[in-house]
């Protein structure tokens, strides 16, 4: 039997294999209300075969947003307008994860098909952006102002009421998004984190905010249902957030109800100087997943069936995250079925095409 294949026990939440949708950006909601676009995006996902779709990164905020098309989830709007999108995905056999975001000093820009150019001051749609220090992410992008108590505070109420209405949208997992540069990564990097108060300079320090949002997340978030959290193992930089540091991470966090860790990285500094080569990340899940016990995702150039099949047999990860494949392919999950002697997961409209 295919590894790839198997079930995936997660707390109360089966997933029927090891193949999820990576979070993907579309920029393609007004206000933080998904579209018709995000129905027929996600969906076509999970007739696909995937065993969880994770959506985009969805802002727990306003200010939190990257662009003025982002996905959101601070408000009834938003939920309602998800529930159609989660109901669909569970009828089609697969899991709704809900991604909760908030892009910190890497806010304000346009969506990526437009350039991604960043608002002007003088915009109508400019907002101001946040971050742990006052210090912008590259040249042309605004300074962030530094978050206060009361701002970090703020902070973590605004992922508690978004992890409440995920609830109610009709999610069953959700994944908090500390990496890539955004606000809860900005954090934990001495490179764009350098506060002298309880959430700047030590480790413990650095780590305070993510571990006031999991423990505020999981306050409201059923004890049932799983908890993701994605990091940026290393930045790739000398005197960045490394993997020693992801690991000491995954150990602090180990009680405080994550369920698994999904790991990426980079993203905190421009011009970071990645090796990218096919499973260049797998590395990071496989240490994280060894040296601590939990379990792990491994994304990042995942794209033939075999690959990933021998990432989740040989224990480097207990799943796989694969986004631009399945881009290109909606249906790689039922393409990975067949190429490993699986029967793939088929809709019942489809089953005199397979």
């Amino acid at each position: 039997m295919s590894a790839l294949f198997q079930p995936l026990q997660l707390r109360d939440v089966t997933l029927r294999n090891r193949i999820a949708v990576s979070p993907m950006c579309e920029y393609s909601a007004i206000e933080g209300t998904v579209q018709p676009w995000h129905l027929v995006h996600l969906g076509s996902r999970a007739v696909g075969g995937a065993g969880l779709v994770i959506v985009e990164a969805s802002a727990v905020s306003p200010e939190g947003r990257i662009s003025p098309a982002d996905a959101g989830i601070w408000n009834d709007e938003h939920v309602a307008a998800w529930k159609p999108i989660t109901r669909f995905i569970a009828e089609q056999g697969a899991v709704a994860g809900m991604q909760l975001a908030h892009a910190g000093r890497k806010a304000g820009t346009r969506p990526s098909f437009e350039g991604g150019r960043l608002i002007s001051a003088d915009a109508d749609d400019w907002w101001q952006a946040l971050a742990p220090s006052a210090i912008a992410f590259d040249e042309g992008y605004q300074t962030p102002a530094a978050l206060d108590d009361a701002g970090i505070a703020a902070v973590v109420a605004d992922f508690r009421a978004a992890a409440e209405r995920s609830i109610e949208a009709g999610f069953e997992l959700i994944e908090l998004h500390a990496a890539h540069g955004y606000l809860l990564h900005e954090f934990l990097s001495p490179l764009s984190n350098r506060r002298d108060d309880r959430y700047g300079g030590s480790f413990e320090n650095r780590i305070r905010i993510v571990r006031e949002v999991v423990a505020a997340t999981r306050e409201v978030w059923p004890e049932r249902l799983p908890l993701f959290l994605r990091i940026s193992a290393t930045d790739w930089v000398d005197g960045g957030w490394d993997i020693d540091q992801s690991v000491a991470l995954a150990q602090a966090i180990k009680g405080d109800g994550v369920d698994l860790i999904d790991c990426s990285s980079g993203g905190s500094v421009p011009h970071a100087k990645i090796p990218v080569e096919p499973g260049y990340q797998v590395p990071f899940a496989r240490r994280i997943r060894k040296e601590t016990g939990m379990a792990t995702g491994a994304v990042g150039l995942i794209t033939e069936p075999p690959q990933a099949e021998k990432i989740i047999a040989n224990g480097d990860a207990d799943l796989v995250l694969l986004a631009r494949e399945l881009l290109r392919d909606p249906y790689w999950p039922r393409r990975a079925a067949r190429e490993l002697g699986v029967e793939p997961p088929t809709p019942k409209q489809y089953g005199r095409a397979w």
